[in-house]
């Protein structure tokens, strides 16, 4: 099999990418970007490289013989003043900056086109790990009312809008009511703002109401951005005292099935796939 050059920013996603080529027995070598990367990556062959250092990175996966990229894991935007690129990322940094004003979408468009450049296929997380994507139905034992199925729907609605101006992939809806909306901050950030808000907006554990929906932004490329849920997308869900999360039918990535059936079913949480 070909050697696949991981672009490794932060959380499970990029591991749970290197575990599985590993498993498989096909060569991976790791780029690490520094201040994101899990402590766990550096067990694999691979460099440690700041966000601009574009040069570094292209001339390691070419001499690792890397065919092709895969991009995982979390990167918040960076305070571009404060880089330190190399030559090549000095070259490249004005065309990355514009891209960024014009928001995620076109710095992601912009970051990939210069992989592309270079003769690199793009590959998806999803394609890798192999159909661990969230499938239609119940994900575990627990099964929304057509109430709380009226919220995840919503949500997934307001997802999908949100996404459509590249603000975010996720949203939280109690009884109707739009709590809120993910923009940078990310999922964690915003379940927590939710667990904070008065308790006659939102569930309880005695009375779990509301829920989580993520979707992909319409305009994004799925092989760089695809929404991730995990076991601490459950865990955080419940703190919060949502009913359940869900998201669109093979457009949103299971990071450990098993581990996320079983916090699930533990708190009475539902995880749904829906299908559009």
């Amino acid at each position: 099999m070909s050697r696949l050059g991981l672009i490794a920013g932060g959380g499970a996603l990029p591991v749970s990418v290197a575990a599985r080529c590993e498993a498989e027995g096909r060569p991976v070598f790791l780029v690490r970007l520094a201040g994101f990367a899990d402590p766990h990556l550096s067990r694999y062959p691979g460099i440690d490289a700041g966000l601009a250092e574009i040069g570094k990175v292209l001339t390691a996966l070419k001499k690792a013989g890397c065919t092709s990229v895969c991009f995982a894991g979390v990167v918040n935007r960076p305070d571009f003043r404060t880089l330190k690129p190399d030559l090549k990322g000095a070259s490249l940094l004005p065309g990355i900056v514009a891209a960024a004003t014009r928001g995620d979408d076109a710095l992601l468009r912009k970051i990939l086109s210069i992989f592309e450049a270079e003769g690199y296929a793009i590959e998806g997380a999803d394609d890798i790990l192999g159909g661990e994507t969230l499938p239609e139905g119940a994900l575990g034992a627990v099964h929304p009312t057509p109430e709380q199925l009226s919220d995840l729907r919503k949500a997934l609605d307001i997802a999908e809008k949100a996404g459509e101006l590249d603000i975010g992939q996720g949203a939280v809806v109690c009884d109707g009511l739009v709590l809120a909306v993910e923009a940078q901050e990310g999922t964690d950030a915003m379940l927590v703002r939710v667990a904070g808000l008065p308790a006659d907006l939102r569930g309880s554990a005695a009375d779990r109401k509301g829920a989580l929906g993520k979707a992909p932004k319409p305009i994004q490329d799925l092989r760089v951005d695809m929404p991730v849920m995990g076991v601490r997308t459950v865990e955080m869900a419940a703190a919060a005292g949502l009913s359940g999360v869900g998201g669109l039918v093979g457009k949103l990535i299971v990071i450990d099935r098993d581990g996320v059936i079983e916090a699930a079913d533990r708190l009475s949480l539902f995880v749904w796939g829906e299908a559009r």
